[in-house]
């Protein structure tokens, strides 16, 4: 039976809903079934199309996928970056446009190189090879990947031994043969059935516990974003900060507040912060999300121990147009959305060093950070425990936060690390070792989060290796197809 031959505006409906089902497919929907489908829409009758056709339906899946997934970019621009309307319409706009052409360029590539032998193969591969050029290219934005959605499928126990982009791999893979499964080829269900019928024979469990169950209190303190920076605004975190940690009850091993929770630089807070160690225990280390500036005139988003010799991180990946502006010479002053609200914020340099505190060894990834699977691994490599802090108050009530705590939940599965995520206004969660939320706060209320985490220590394959390995298999699965033309 022939390949599904669909119509030029036909193949571009099916992929702007296969964009919108990729959506679906992640948090907070977590139709994890639907990313496998959105594949097959690609795929149908792709191999069929001219370099220019296939281009087209690229642009169409972006723009269904971003348009959809990715529309809290909205809020961030017209609520918190003091954007009309029509400006902040036209800059989202760009912003799923330009992200789309990753799909442009991947498609038309993939139509333009190879020919239809091993069809499945070298598009599932190239379909990496395009997730692999988004992580990294103009500081990379890995959101909504295809494997992203798929923490709680059967194709989870994947995930230590390679990691999103694996999943994304057999995601893409289970749809193109799905394709051809339809059309009749049913050797495609001999590979088809083998990809999630494996994962029923893997570990578990990769890691194990490094000690006891640390007792740990997050702190949620739910201040608006948009006099968070004024003299107010740090009066009432301030206070906020305090009061929730006076009101602990219980002992704990931790104590953590989010990412800049009090909107100022470490030393003014210093007074505060000292002030809040003293409404501790002895025995109790307390953590913050903080700016800090040097001599030299350069600033680090970063996360502190406070007491002496406490240990610290300075974020490493920084956001563009929220820490730092590209062109500022030419974009700042241009529009409001480009004059931020703190100084640009400068990368965190060298190797950093785990923090050491609690009988525990604690990995950091500020944010944003925790969307980047290696970055995670090579932080959990030396780390029992994975810690991030964040501010989403700039999502508001979109998908954001939800598809950011999902993130999370695959790098603590990747790596066999629990993780702590404490924000700003949710979603503040406790995740364990296999990726499962063990303990979360309401969005968008002051709220203490208290729970248990055990640190685990020994490496998942993933957390050895990194993507490296399936991003190579992604490219050799490609060379097979590519054909001469002329």
């Amino acid at each position: 039976m022939p390949a599904p031959r669909l119509s030029p505006t036909l193949g571009c409906l099916a992929a702007l809903v296969a964009g919108g089902f990729t959506t679906l497919s992640a948090a907070p929907f977590a139709l994890w079934w639907l990313a496998p489908v959105a594949a097959a829409l690609v795929y149908a009758g792709l191999p069929a199309l001219t370099p220019r056709q296939a281009a087209l339906r690229g642009l169409c899946y972006g723009i269904g996928l971003f348009g959809s997934g990715a529309s809290w970019v909205y809020v961030s621009i017209h609520d918190y970056g003091y954007t009309g309307i029509p400006l902040a319409a036209a800059l989202t706009a760009l912003f799923v446009v330009g992200l789309s052409l990753f799909f442009v360029v991947t498609l038309w590539l993939y139509r333009r190189l190879t020919g239809p032998r091993l069809a499945p193969l070298t598009f599932a591969g190239a379909w990496v090879l395009g997730e692999w050029l988004r992580t990294w290219l103009f500081t990379g934005f890995p959101w909504l990947l295809l494997g992203s959605g798929q923490v709680d499928s059967p194709l989870a126990p994947w995930a230590p031994v390679g990691g999103v982009y694996l999943l994304s791999l057999i995601v893409a893979l289970t749809g193109a043969l799905g394709v051809e499964l339809l059309c009749r080829r049913f050797w495609a269900a001999i590979p088809l059935v083998a990809l999630w019928l494996v994962p029923l024979a893997l570990p578990t469990q990769w890691t194990a516990p490094a000690g006891e169950p640390l007792r740990v209190a997050l702190l949620q303190g739910n201040l608006p974003q948009l006099i968070k920076w004024s003299p107010e605004g740090q009066r009432r975190a301030a206070t906020t900060y305090l009061s929730l940690t006076a009101d602990l009850e219980d002992s704990f091993d931790l104590v953590i507040w989010p990412e800049a929770a009090l909107p100022m630089f470490e030393d003014q807070a210093r007074p505060i912060l000292e002030r809040a160690q003293t409404l501790l225990p002895p025995e109790t280390a307390l953590l913050t999300g903080i700016l800090q500036r040097d001599g030299e005139g350069r600033y680090y988003n970063s996360v502190i121990e406070v007491g002496d010799g406490g240990g610290e991180y300075r974020k490493q990946h920084l956001v563009p147009f929220g820490e730092y502006l590209p062109l500022e010479s030419l974009l700042r002053g241009a529009i409001a959305f480009f004059d931020l609200p703190m100084p640009a914020m400068t990368p965190g340099a060298g190797t950093p060093t785990p923090i050491r505190t609690a009988g525990t060894i604690i990995g950091n990834a500020i944010c944003y950070e925790i969307i980047y699977a290696d970055l995670v691994a090579e932080r959990a490599r030396s780390a029992e425990l994975l810690l991030t802090v964040s501010n989403d108050t700039w999502f508001g009530a979109s998908l954001g936060p939800q598809q950011h705590l999902q993130m999370a939940r695959l790098r603590a599965l990747e790596n066999g690390r629990p993780v702590v995520r404490a924000t700003s206004n949710g979603v503040t969660a406790l995740i364990d070792s296999q990726g499962r939320v063990t303990a979360r706060a309401p969005q968008f209320e002051v709220a203490t989060l208290e729970g248990t985490v055990v640190p685990m220590e020994g490496l998942t394959p993933f957390t050895r290796t990194g993507s490296w390995p399936v991003w190579l298999l992604a490219a050799l699965m490609v060379l097979p197809g590519i054909s001469r033309r002329g």
